[in-house]
Order: C-alpha cells, then structure tokens, then sequence
C-alpha cells in the first residue's frame, strides 16, 4: 500500500485562544490532483504554511512522504512544489531567466535546467515571450508560478489559490495547466472557488473553521450529501406549479427560468408521486421530467452554508 503523499493527524494550531486549525485528519493519495476547499479564513493558508515547514503546528502531526514535516531533510524538500497566494518574482528576469534560476537553486545541471525550462515555457503558454516579467499580465505571472513550482520535477505540488486575483480568461489558462498535471504529480489545490475544483480534481476535501467536514472523491461527496434535483419542464402556467411545488414540505429550493423549474428535494418518493399530480392539477402541458445534477456548491452549502 502507498504511502499518502500528505497525511495531517490530529493536526491543530492556535494563536492565543484562536484556533486557525482544530484537530485536522487529512489524507491525501498519491497522484491524486486534491482539492482543499473552504471558506477564506477556514485555515487553507494555515496548514500549507505547516506543511512547508513555514510554521509550526501546536499539536498533532503532518507527514509528507510519510516523514514528518518536522524531520524533513533536502531529499523530501526536492520533492515538493510550492506556489503561495501571493508569489514573488524578479521584475527584471524575463520567464525563461527566472526559471532557469529557480533551477539552480535545486542543482539542476545545465542540459536537464535547459531542457526543463524549455518544456515548463511550453506548458505555461510563455515559449514566444520574451519581454520582463514586470510588463506580465497577472494571468501570466501565475502560470509562471506554477512553471517554477514545477522546475524541480516535484512528486507533490503545493498551490494556495492560485486562481483567486485572476479574470475568466486568466483563470482558465490556470486551471487548464493544472489539469494538465493529472497523473503526473501529485496536485494539493486550495482555494475557495468551488468551481475550480469541480473542473480540475477527483477528490476533495472542505474545510470549514479549522475542522475537516467531508473529504471523499467527488462523485461520493455528491451522491453522500447533495441534495436530489429534478428538472420540470411545462409549456404553459409555470407560475402556479412553482406556488403550488415550493409549498410542499420536501421541497427546500426551486429555481425558475423561463419555462422551467429546477427544484431541490429531500425525499425523493414523495416527489415522484405528488409532482405529476401537481402537473395534471396545474393544466401545464408537461414537455419535460428528469433528475438534475447535483453540483459541488450544492454539497458544500449542505455542509457549510447554513450557518453561514
């Protein structure tokens, strides 16, 4: 059996009576690309800093490669990848100099840097740019903080919101990297956007003010804790059947647009039976009847919307 390529045990961190982190069990497999997902201030930040050895947990323990964070020599530091949420660079290096000397750094020999450079300039859409990188779009700079993060060949890859400052088009060329790393590295992925993760990783885990509510592949997280969805479609007289369907007790949402209703239940039986007789009741022309997709946001409001 592999060793998890991040494994946190009872992993806590306090300031003064603060608890950033509280009691964190998290695993994380081999090769898998892991979304971290919460809300700002859930304590994201918190357990990368500890898992990069930038700070120290208060109790409880964090392993990279089955080593602890604490007892982590160069062999294991080689291994990892780390872009923060604010990244730094020289202003003044172009991207193919700026790689090159985070290169070095690790003791990269000139043929593998150059090699290297050259592939992570491809992946990062940067290979015909030649200007500083203080004239880069935001957009660019982060798809050069993920080439550099990936200069050492690393079999993990750290990413704290890498996608959060940047616009759809910047986003997308982020994400789209990335998704590219699948089954390649390991990719630990945190963010708040929910639909960042849907798109990119297969498991995930939520964070919600410094505890771990879910983790589990996503299609699990779904199907364990998404409420059920139906999709009705009708020609005529929707508003009466969205009065008459939001009345019922199983029914905790509907969304209306044009024609059709998408409604959020909790007892599916019930909805089988008392929706086609709400339909013959209301006269509305049934054009369409069938489940809906249950979405990552569905789970993580269930989870940690509520209260919130």
């Amino acid at each position: 059996m592999s060793v998890p390529a991040i494994e946190l045990t009872g992993l806590s961190k306090h300031y003064g009576s603060f608890r950033a982190l509280d009691n964190v069990d998290l695993s994380v497999p081999e090769g898998s690309v892991f979304g971290f997902l919460g809300p700002n201030g859930a304590g994201k930040t918190t357990t990368l800093r500890i898992l990069t050895g930038l700070a120290r947990a208060s109790s409880g323990e964090a392993r990279v490669f089955g080593t602890s964070v604490a007892d982590v020599g160069n062999d294991v530091r080689s291994r990892i990848g780390f872009l923060p949420d604010v990244p730094g660079f020289y202003d003044w290096m172009t991207a193919e100099e700026f790689l090159r000397f985070a290169g070095s750094l690790f003791g990269l020999s000139a043929p593998v840097l150059h090699e290297r450079a050259g592939a992570l300039l491809d992946l990062a859409g940067l290979t015909d740019v030649h200007a500083k990188i203080g004239g880069f779009s935001r957009g660019m700079k982060q798809r050069l903080g993920v080439a550099q993060a990936l200069i050492n060949a690393p079999s993990l890859l750290m990413l704290d919101e890498p996608t959060s400052a940047l616009d759809p088009i910047g986003r997308k060329e982020v994400l789209d990297m990335i998704a590219s790393l699948s089954g390649r590295t390991t990719v630990f992925f945190s963010t708040h956007i929910l639909s960042d993760v849907e798109r990119v990783c297969d498991t995930v885990a939520i964070l919600d003010r410094g505890r771990v509510v879910a983790q589990a592949p996503i299609d699990d997280l779904k199907s364990r804790y998404g409420a059920q969805k139906i999709v009705v479609d009708v020609a005529r007289n929707v508003s009466g059947l969205e009065r008459r369907l939001a009345a019922e007790p199983w029914v905790s949402a509907v969304e209306r647009e044009n024609h059709t209703l998408t409604l959020t239940i909790s007892d599916i039986e019930a909805a089988r039976s008392a929706i086609p007789a709400a339909v013959v009741a209301e006269d509305t022309g049934l054009i369409r009847l069938e489940g809906g997709e249950v979405s990552l946001e569905d789970v993580f409001v269930e989870l940690v919307g509520g209260e919130r």
